[in-house]
């Protein structure tokens, strides 16, 4: 009886190490993270330092700055993808987008805000509250992206914008901004908007975040942005991260995916 006693004890000591822990831990979740520095364009040493950073940072460049077409030629030259930041009401100026303009008005000063910036791969809003609201010009818009193949950003400067819904129904390549960094322009607030952004990216998978080549953005991110490998966070450009949410709406912009 105690050799059969024994036998047993072995075959369930041999199950017990070939079997998984039942409180085992799940594999680390992907956590990306994406950035994009608007309103580039207007100071060339300054701008010059975004394109230092160790990474896959988005330009988006202003039409009406006076470096507009140089900056874009050397963010190209060095690996960075470029955006035209767009103006749209209440920005002002002779491209900026405002509701009470005809259609043929805005695609005029959509061609000569993408003829200001070459290398262009999509486009994201500079303000727009007002503009971004307007379903019959963010229809208009996507389709001109879509015809152009450009993506497009939506800043979310408005909890009334409906331009990721239009460009999510005709299949237009997109995404949603989900943290400004710098509302607050001073370091210790951009370095909690970071962080903010960093668990976002635990916690939901993915983060896009915009930031202005302010000198306390550019400071902090000068100093964080080396960091983030170590601190499991993989930064991705803004190509890899509409594919990786496959113009899918966060639950903070949608539901089940879908734009409201």
């Amino acid at each position: 009886m105690r050799f059969w006693s024994v036998i047993a004890l072995l075959c369930c000591l041999s199950g017990a190490a070939h079997a998984a822990p039942a409180n085992a831990p799940e594999a680390p979740r992907k956590a990306y993270l994406t950035l994009i520095i608007d309103d580039l364009g207007q100071n060339l040493p300054r701008d010059r330092r975004v394109l230092a950073f160790p990474g896959p940072v988005t330009t988006a460049i202003m039409p009406d700055t006076p470096h507009a077409a140089e900056f874009a030629r050397e963010a190209h030259k060095a690996g960075k993808i470029v955006i035209l930041h767009m103006p749209m009401d209440p920005a002002t100026g002779p491209f900026a987008w405002h509701p009470d303009l005809p259609l043929e008005e805005l695609a005029k000063r959509l061609d000569a805000a993408f003829k200001a910036v070459p290398y262009t791969s999509g486009i994201n809003n500079h303000e727009g509250s007002r503009m971004t609201a307007q379903p019959q010009a963010m229809a208009w818009l996507m389709g001109e992206l879509q015809q152009r193949h450009k993506f497009f950003v939506d800043s979310r400067t408005s909890a009334k914008t409906v331009a990721a819904a239009e460009a999510q129904k005709i299949g237009l390549a997109s995404v949603s901004r989900d943290v400004f960094l710098d509302n607050v322009r001073t370091e210790d607030a951009i370095t909690q908007q970071l962080n903010t952004a960093i668990k976002h990216a635990r916690s939901h998978g993915s983060v896009v975040m915009i930031g202005h080549p302010y000198p306390q953005t550019l400071a902090v991110l000068e100093r964080e942005l080396p960091t983030l490998k170590a601190q499991g966070i993989d930064w991705i450009d803004i190509k890899q991260m509409i594919g990786v949410r496959s113009n899918q709406a966060m639950d903070a912009h949608g539901k089940n995916g879908v734009y409201r």
